[in-house]
Order: structure tokens, then C-alpha cells, then sequence
């Protein structure tokens, strides 16, 4: 039986993804820790006597590809070890250490001194270790990894402990690049990359590592250069930590048919990093008809989006290369997608790169976490039309103030970390009332970080009419268009949809089946999977229709409703047909849409479309 993608054959343990892992905040200096690491599983937090063999870093002691195959249970201790030593000539300053993620809480240690900590399993985070390190000399890391999983409030996704359905193996400990990089005393810490497409510009936040540094009695000055195919269009310098705005008239356009990204360059004292941004604009406003539509770039365009939950079967949320994050994109637009939600997950930055030169538009999720949840609350609402208010915290698993507190954190620091993406359209703080609280504030929450983005507050069900869509699930029931639709000017989507699914032998997880409807060749899924958009999706678009998500991209363990198999080998569908049948969605917005002579006056934007 088959359960392994190609990419795990040829995994190469002396460099499991050696990318450099941040290409908006990109430097020539990138030592990668990744490979066989020393693990032990220990019921406490004193570091263990003995070691219990090798873990292949980054993939999860769960997952078949760390080498490990057993799961950390709540209340264990996972340890790491490895031995560091700087290669000459690679310190320059200081030396940070960087997590792409841990799950869910850890301690890191230098020689036994711990100079670190961090909580949350799927944001990255660093750590100065200049001094344990800057000899030159050999020393030990070690890292300690606690995750209670879903016994408990904190963020955790789709794993589960006891797997099963629409729930997946839960993970554990480091399961994103480990590297380390020197850099200046004064360096680059973070940019903020703002495009403005109506006024023409770009605007550029460079925060500087030592907020209050003075140089030569006056703040740091940070320089700007934005190119486009190696040609310089525009430079400006200004005080970190300050905006600067840069005219880039007649810039080209970032969309999904002419992706096209402009360089951009930050020096700030002896730092040089190396970066890029998208010029395009996102919102929701009326068509030429009044119906509120998504927008890019001041133009209606139909969101058609295939949802990806980001599993693999040898690593779990580790994909085992670059290669084949790559692969499964390509496949969406290959099939005639033009978007993609990621579910329920953060994925490594290099995701997001290939988003932005690929030309997708993506949706992102937050993390979900909370207490059990009531089945009433997350599963009735699949066939009745059930709207309760998450002011009702202990309904919705949120009784806890501090997993309240730890939510909100984590959506303004999700927010912070892709935020650059121009391939990211749509922020989802909530989906189908999986730890759903106070989503109105959520709403804020994010226009106060990023107003220039659309905001799905409440993905399927519980809908307090806030945000900017209209957010549908549409499983166990015929789309019908609604007559109120659009009439309180946010956009209708139909943000997951079909999971049709299909057993091929040889290629599922095991015996168990879930889909929301069973087919039994490729022929059959693909003519109900044409069925449905011709006889469903099309006729809604002229109603308000403005985007949809299709269930699923891959198989996932039980389920099996992907276009692709779990080892990503096997198309399920005629890949013509389905791109044909995607054609003709896109054929009819653009009918409905616009009036057969163009308005010389574009519509008044209702939402933010910066």
C-alpha cells in the first residue's frame, strides 16, 4: 500500500530541506541545522540520562520520515540534541538561532544553560546566542518540547489524539527548519512592505534590530531600492522604524495571470537584506451592476480556490521538500484553480514565496484551538441553520480567558509574519465554530493590523455579520442563491463545498472512507464533479456568487475526497475536464459582471482596497 509521496525516496538526510527558509527578509549568511539530531522521551523536565537514538530534524517524532514513529504524549518531555560550532568566518556581531516552529511549548539550551523559551506550535521565533557560541568551539544544543495536543486550549489545528474523519495524527516538537544566521550589532529585524497601488507607491517600515540606536547623533538611516528585472526604479532613505514612501509610477501589476514581483533591497548600517513585493490592491465593492464582488486591483475577480490542509503521509505537517510544496501548487493552477485556503495551518514562508511567484491568491486561516467542542455547535450546523452568538464562550470551548488572550496574540502575530505576501487576499480568523470568540473583534483586531486585506470572520457557520464576506458551507445540500444576498454589502462565498471522494487501491490510508459523496472511478468523480459546477456554482454567480473553495486538494488520511491521491502520484480526476468546467466559471463572472461597454468610472470601493 502506498502512503509515501516520490520526494521521500530521494530525501537526502545530509540535507532535508536546505532552502534558504525566509525570502522576504533574505541575507547571504545561513547556516542550516537540519539532519539527525539525538532525541529522548522523558516523563519530567530533567534532562534525560540517556539518549533513545536518532530523530531526523525537522520531521515530527510521529511522522515515518524523523526515523522515530511514536507520539508525545501530554505530560511527556521530548528532548533534542545536537552539537554547534560556528564555521570560521561566520560571525559577524551576533548570532541568532532561528525556529521555524516548535509544538507547542520548549526550552532551549546552550551546554545546559537555558537562553530561550517560546509557546505556540506554528509561529517561528528566535534566539541570541552569540556568547554560548562565539569561541568558535563545539557545544551542545539542546532542546526540551512539551505539547498536551488537543487535551488542552492552545492552538492545534486539525490533530487529534485519537484520529479519525475530518481529525488528523497529531504531531509534535520541531517540525520547521532549525538554522542560524550572523548579523550586525544594528541590523534589519523586520520590514513592513505596504503596496499602494492608487497613490502609486510603496510603503516601507524598516525596524531596526535596536529601536533606539544612534548613529553619528542622529537615528540609523535605512536605504530603500526597489528594482524590477535587475533595473533600478526608485531608491529612498529615512529613519528606521519610520514609514518611507517610494513612487513607483506605472508599476506593473502582481495577479494571478502576470505574478510578477519587484526587488527590493534594505542597507542599514553594514546590513544588506534582500526582499520583494507584489503591487496589487485587494477589497470588495459593487460590479458594474451593484452586487459586491471581489476585487484586485480595482477589477471584479472570481476567487476560484481549492482548500489545502498541507499533510503529508511520510512527514505530516512537514512537507519532505521544496519540490514538492511546489508540486502541489502547480497542480492547483494546472487544474484551473486561481486560489488556494490554507486550512487550519501556517506553513513554512518558502509556501507563501511560492504562492507569490507562482500567482495564487490565498486564503489564510487562524489556528484554531479552544476546550472540547460541542458537537451541537460544530456539527449541527452542516444541515440546519444554526447561529448562535460567540459571546457564549463555554459553548464554543473558550471558557478559558488565557487561551482567549493566547488566540488573539497569535492572529495579530500571524497577521505580522505574512502580511508582505501579496499572494495572501483573505485573512480567516474562524472557521465552522472551532474555538470561535468575540469574532467581531476579531475583525478589528486585523484592520488594525492590516486594513488593506479582506476579512472572512467566521468561515461556514455562527456568522455574526461582520467582516466582508458572506461565508458559506455547502455540503449535505443543493447551492441555492439567497434573494438577501449582498444586500449588506459584504461579498457571498462559498468558502468550502463537494468533498467528493474516491478509494483508489493501493493509494488510501487505510480502510475507513470519509467524503460527503462517494464515487467509485475517475470517470464518475469527474462528471459529478462537473455536475456540480455547471448545475450549482455557475447559475449562483449571476446571483452575487463571488468565490468558492473546493474540498479537497489531496487525500488525507481517512478522507478521501481529494483531487489528488495522499501520495500526490495520481490525478483523480480528468484534469482536462475539471480545467474546462473551471474556465466556464471564470467565463461567466466576467459576464456578469461588467456591462457590455465598459463604465469610463470605476465602482466606489465599500471595503478597504489598498
Amino acid at each position: 500500500m502506498s502512503r509515501r509521496t516520490p520526494w521521500a525516496d530521494g530525501l537526502d538526510p545530509d540535507a532535508v530541506l536546505p532552502e534558504y527558509p525566509r525570502p522576504q527578509l533574505a541575507r547571504d549568511s545561513h547556516l542550516n541545522l537540519n539532519g539527525w539530531w539525538d532525541h529522548a522521551f522523558t516523563a519530567d523536565g530533567r534532562p534525560p540520562s540517556s539518549w533513545d537514538g536518532r530523530i531526523l530534524v525537522p520531521f515530527s517524532p510521529e511522522a515515518e520520515l524523523s526515523g522515530v514513529g511514536r507520539q508525545l504524549q501530554p505530560g511527556e518531555h521530548l528532548w533534542y540534541r545536537r552539537t554547534v560550532r560556528l564555521p570560521a568566518g561566520f560571525l559577524v556581531d551576533r548570532v541568532l538561532l532561528h525556529f521555524g516552529a516548535v509544538d507547542q511549548r520548549c526550552r532551549v539550551f546552550i551546554d545546559g544553560v537555558e537562553l530561550g523559551t517560546h509557546e505556540g506550535g506554528y509561529l517561528p521565533f528566535s534566539i541570541d546566542v552569540t556568547e554560548a557560541l562565539a569561541d568558535g568551539e563545539a557545544h551542545e544544543l539542546t532542546v526540551d518540547v512539551v505539547d498536551p495536543s488537543d487535551t488542552s486550549y492552545h492552538s492545534r489545528g486539525k490533530q487529534s489524539l485519537k484520529r479519525g474523519g475530518i481529525w488528523y495524527t497529531a504531531q509534535s516538537g520541531i517540525w520547521q527548519t532549525v538554522w542560524m544566521e550572523s548579523v550586525p550589532a544594528l541590523h534589519v529585524r523586520q520590514l513592513e512592505l505596504r503596496p499602494r497601488l492608487d497613490d502609486e507607491t510603496i510603503e516601507v517600515v524598516v525596524e531596526a534590530s535596536v529601536p533606539d540606536a544612534v548613529v553619528a547623533g542622529e537615528p540609523p538611516v535605512a536605504t530603500v531600492v526597489v528594482r524590477a528585472d535587475g533595473r533600478e526604479l526608485a531608491r529612498a532613505e529615512g529613519p528606521a522604524g519610520h514609514p518611507l514612501t517610494i513612487p513607483i509610477p506605472g508599476a506593473r501589476r502582481w495577479s494571478p495571470d502576470d505574478p510578477f514581483l519587484h526587488d527590493v533591497e534594505v542597507r542599514l548600517g553594514d546590513d544588506l537584506v534582500q526582499s520583494y513585493v507584489g503591487m496589487r490592491s485587494v477589497g470588495v465593492a459593487p460590479d458594474a451592476f451593484g452586487r459586491p464582488r471581489l476585487m484586485l486591483n480595482g477589477e471584479p475577480v472570481f476567487h476560484a480556490a481549492v482548500l489545502d490542509q498541507g499533510y503529508w503521509p511520510e512527514g505530516l505537517y512537514t512537507p519532505p521538500s521544496d519540490e514538492a510544496m511546489v508540486h502541489d501548487l502547480v497542480s492547483m493552477k494546472s487544474l484551473g484553480f486561481n486560489a488556494v485556503r490554507k486550512h487550519i495551518k501556517i506553513e513554512p514562508l518558502r509556501w507563501y514565496h511560492h504562492c507569490d511567484r507562482l500567482g495564487l491568491l490565498v486564503w489564510q486561516d487562524m489556528v484554531n484551538g479552544g476546550r472540547r467542542y460541542d458537537p451541537a455547535v460544530i456539527t449541527l450546523p452542516v444541515k440546519l441553520p444554526l447561529r448562535l452568538s460567540d459571546h457564549r464562550h463555554r459553548r464554543f470551548g473558550r471558557q478559558d480567558a488565557a487561551g482567549r488572550a493566547e488566540f488573539t496574540a497569535e492572529l495579530g502575530a500571524t497577521v505580522r509574519l505574512l502580511k508582505n505576501a501579496p499572494s495572501v487576499v483573505v485573512w480567516v480568523p474562524f472557521n465552522e465554530g472551532w474555538g470561535q470568540f468575540d469574532a467581531l473583534a476579531a475583525v478589528d483586531r486585523v484592520r488594525d493590523l492590516d486594513p488593506d486585506r479582506i476579512v472572512d470572520h467566521a468561515s461556514g457557520w455562527h456568522d455574526q455579520r461582520g467582516g466582508d464576506l458572506e461565508s458559506l458551507h455547502v455540503y449535505f445540500r443543493k447551492l441555492k442563491p439567497g434573494r438577501r444576498w449582498g444586500r449588506d454589502g459584504r461579498a457571498v462565498v462559498v468558502s468550502e463545498y463537494g468533498g467528493y471522494s474516491l478509494r483508489l487501491p493501493g493509494h488510501e490510508f487505510g480502510p475507513r472512507e470519509f467524503g460527503y459523496r462517494r464515487y467509485r472511478s475517475i470517470d464518475a468523480l469527474t462528471e459529478g464533479f462537473v455536475e456540480l459546477h455547471r448545475s450549482e456554482v455557475l447559475p449562483a454567480i449571476a446571483a452575487g456568487l463571488s468565490g468558492i473553495v473546493y474540498t479537497q486538494l489531496s487525500d488525507v488520511e481517512d478522507e478521501l475526497n481529494g483531487l489528488l491521491t495522499a501520495d500526490r502520484t495520481v490525478v483523480k480526476v480528468d484534469a482536462d475536464r475539471v480545467r474546462d468546467v473551471i474556465g466556464e466559471l471564470f467565463a461567466e463572472f466576467a459576464a456578469v459582471t461588467a456591462p457590455a461597454v465598459a463604465s469610463p468610472t470605476a465602482p466606489t470601493p465599500t471595503r478597504p482596497a489598498r
